[in-house]
């Protein structure tokens, strides 16, 4: 390096990084810059800020010297004016690589440091330090002796460990930790590496020889990794603890900043004007809008970016986004309204009447405040798609909320504001989500509400589902009325007996019942097969199914009352046809009942649970499911013993009373029917009911149960060919029981086509369709003896 004209003398320096032995010259004399808050170790590249007059001076005389310069750290970092005394003698000599003029007379200074030096004299302090000095007189090991590589292995083991800790350690950094053969060089390498208190960084400067200051370094290394880890330790705890709220409020924190920086801040103030707009717009009742400019004032006092503000903004979005004033136009075209029923269902002509009539009083008087209408049937009938069809024929829009397994109140009136998280009820979601104030709003599965400490949902529904008090809903979220009297409500259940009384109160039921094989059939041809078709991407003439495949389908793979598994089993079907079509083979494709198991395999529900012959101790009894009909084998068993009644299949209860009354009756009767008087004295009877796992309950059984028990101490077969149901009382009368129809499919789904009923159902065979009465014998009794006299051959 070529000596500056206005230095008398150099001296050589060795520097580190230069090749072994290499020596430069450096004047006896330069300026001095004094440092704040850091000490600068032989290797660094590193960027300074200057901002002080003396430093800017020191800059520019360095810039005329070969851009050499004295770097000492200031002992107080406080003093704007350090003086002599204020300065350590131990110092390090810089290269200045490139400066950048920064605005209000400040630099940015990268720079290199090459080697300690030592402060001998100041020669001048204004405008700028100037100083004699000298090389620092390091000494290095000449052998590395074992304790040293062992040191030197420790050192670079523990930085590499350091800063893997910290995150930042990469191959690059290690290779280089790995190079370092000296002591010193490889001491003077970790320290730039470490955030050292001034103090001891200096003193590590002044440390000259290398051994000693990797000694040094090697204990304050243990001490960082140490450190380090508790500080991950307690970064990682307090991160766990740390709620939702602080992390947000951090981070907004910073998003403020950044949008500071980019001038973003006007923003808020125009959401704010945006958000007034829309309250004016909005047309809500004066109540609602003088919350909303309440709240809205609220907002613009508080931070933006704090949770309150989050809050409230999230409130007034759901006001804003509520329908307060939005309606649709109702189509009370009966005739098109019958039109749409009858193109959406098959049958369910009395179910429509019914339906029609609602809507005749809603159009003759639109302010009519009539009852909630309750579809209940098992399922796969079409109480959800009647919704739907009802939406769709009046032009309403359609909302459909599942309540099954709704446990806690909040779920139908909402969160109250002061929770995290809250939010307002299924009701006004639905609402919202509807974008009007007046759909048809589907409450499914009403019958599956459930109640814990959260509350009872079956309540919260009250005021809901009453025209007295809809008008007004308040949900705990929004905390102000929303009319909910222009909604048409439709719940749907399969079931009414888990209904609480006083919401069962409240609404109108109609009952939909399963369907016959014909109208299964009349569906898929008219609903399921157009629209699987459709599906598909299949044209009606690639498969052929005739009406015969289609009720060996109905009968031999599917056991419902409704047609949704028919619908899977048609879909699985189309899907295989759908393939070959794929595969390159070309249709029709026929589907015969030879080639059907091809398709959907073995038949699924053939008629093996169906008794073959006159058996003893069986007869076959009909019960009502809310999945439609069933028809059960009871089984009833005499065995020497004494006297015990055992009855087995999960019963309930009063079906065991069923079991105990039938039992009294025949008792009660034993010479007539030829029974020894004592004979329950001599005999245990068991009777049982299969499926075992199903829990059973209801009257119904009451006659089969007694016919079983009867034939078994008798002896006498039961005629396979009957089905029974009916409530048996102490003196043998047959009471009425419910679902007729439901049953009746069950029998003829066994092939049982005498059925016997209570005489009082007469009147429900009203409800059965004619294709179905004509295929089955219903025989009316009134006294247990006339079914003994019919099934039993005495």
């Amino acid at each position: 390096m070529k000596k500056g004209e206005d230095m008398k003398e150099t001296q050589e320096f060795n520097i580190q990084g230069l090749p072994e032995g290499e020596v430069i010259d450096v004047p006896e004399v330069l300026p001095l810059m004094a440092i704040r808050d850091m000490v600068l170790f032989p290797s660094m590249v590193v960027p300074l800020f200057v901002g002080r007059s003396k430093s800017l001076r020191a800059i520019e005389e360095a810039q005329k010297r070969e851009n050499l310069l004295v770097l000492v750290t200031q002992k107080n970092p406080r003093l704007e004016n350090p003086q002599e005394k204020d300065l350590y003698r131990i110092g390090t000599l810089g290269l200045i690589l490139k400066t950048i003029t920064l605005a209000e007379n400040r630099k940015k200074v990268i720079v290199q440091v090459i080697s300690r030096v030592e402060v001998k004299n100041y020669l001048q302090s204004d405008p700028f330090f100037e100083v004699e000095i000298e090389p620092s007189k390091e000494r290095e090991p000449e052998v590395i002796t074992s304790d040293t590589e062992a040191l030197m292995r420790s050192v670079k083991e523990n930085i590499e460990k350091l800063l893997s800790l910290k995150g930042i350690l990469n191959p690059e950094v290690s290779n280089v930790f790995q190079s370092m053969e000296e002591p010193g060089r490889l001491a003077d390498l970790v320290a730039a590496y470490l955030k050292l208190r001034a103090q001891t960084a200096q003193d590590l400067l002044e440390t000259l020889d290398g051994f000693e200051r990797l000694n040094k370094i090697s204990k304050i290394l243990l001490q960082e990794i140490e450190i380090t880890t508790l500080q991950n330790k307690i970064q990682s705890e307090a991160q766990e603890e740390m709620g939702r709220s602080q992390r947000e409020y951090f981070l907004r924190q910073q998003l403020k900043a950044i949008k500071k920086e980019l001038g973003e801040e006007e923003d808020i103030e125009s959401d704010i004007k945006e958000l007034r707009k829309k309250i004016k717009k909005a047309k809500m009742p004066k109540k609602v809008e003088e919350e909303a400019l309440k709240q809205l004032r609220r907002l613009e006092m508080m931070h933006s970016e704090s949770a309150e503000a989050a809050v409230i903004r999230n409130y007034l979005e759901w006001i804003l986004e509520l329908p307060w004033n939005i309606s649709t136009t109702d189509n009370f075209d009966l005739k098109h309204v019958k039109a749409i029923l009858d193109e959406d269902h098959y049958d369910l002509e009395k179910i429509k009447d019914r339906l029609l009539e609602f809507l005749a009083v809603k159009k003759m008087n639109p302010k009519a405040k009539g009852a909630i209408i309750c579809f209940v049937g098992p399922p796969g009938v079409g109480k959800t798609s009647l919704g739907k069809s009802i939406a769709r024929a009046l032009g309403r829009k359609f909302v459909r909320v599942a309540l099954g397994g709704v446990r806690d109140e909040a779920e139908i009136r909402g969160h109250r504001r002061t929770y995290v998280g809250s939010m307002p009820g299924r009701i006004i979601q639905g609402i919202k989500q509807a974008g009007v104030n007046n759909p048809v709003f589907l409450l499914d599965e009403i019958d599956k509400l459930c109640s814990d400490f959260h509350g009872d949902p079956a309540a919260a529904l009250l005021e809901v589902l009453d025209p007295e008090q809809n008008k007004e809903f308040v949900d705990h979220y929004l905390d102000l009325p929303f009319d909910l009297s222009k909604v048409l409500f439709i719940a749907t259940a399969n079931m009414v007996e888990p209904i609480p009384k006083v919401l069962l109160d409240r609404m109108e039921v109609i009952y939909l019942s399963g369907y016959t094989f014909k109208e299964k059939l009349e569906i898929a041809k008219r609903h399921l097969i157009p629209r699987l078709i459709k599906e598909h991407g299949l044209k009606k003439r690639d498969i052929q199914l005739s009406d015969e495949v289609i009720l060996k389908i109905i009968e031999e793979y599917t056991s419902e009352s409704g047609v949704r598994d028919l619908e899977r089993k048609l879909a699985a079907l189309y899907r295989k046809i759908t393939r070959k079509k794929a595969e390159g083979e070309e249709g029709p494709f026929e589907i015969t009942p030879q080639n059907l198991k091809d398709f959907l395999g073995p038949p699924e529900y053939l008629e093996e649970m169906r008794l073959t012959k006159d058996e003893i101790g069986v007869a076959s009894g009909l019960a009502w499911t809310p999945y439609g009909g069933e028809v059960l084998y009871v089984e009833a068993l005499v065995m020497p013993g004494r006297g015990n009644l055992i009855l087995t299949g999960s019963l309930g209860e009063v079906m065991k009373e069923s079991a105990q009354a039938a039992l009294s009756y025949i008792r009660s009767k034993s010479e007539e029917f030829g029974l020894d008087p004592k004979f329950y004295t001599k005999y245990d009877i068991h009777i049982h009911v299969p499926s075992g796992a199903i829990p059973k309950d209801g009257p119904s059984a009451g006659v089969t149960m007694a016919i079983a028990l009867l034939s078994a101490l008798t002896k006498k077969p039961v005629s396979k060919d009957y089905a029974m149901t009916g409530e048996i009382v102490l003196r043998g009368n047959v009471l009425p029981v419910g679902g007729i129809k439901e049953k009746a499919l069950a029998a003829l789904r066994k092939g049982i086509t005498q059925v016997i009923i209570p005489a009082q159902n007469e009147k429900d065979l009203d409800e059965i369709p004619e294709d179905l009465r004509s295929k089955i014998k219903f025989i009316k009794i009134s006294h247990l003896d006339e079914v003994a006299k019919l099934v039993i051959k005495f």
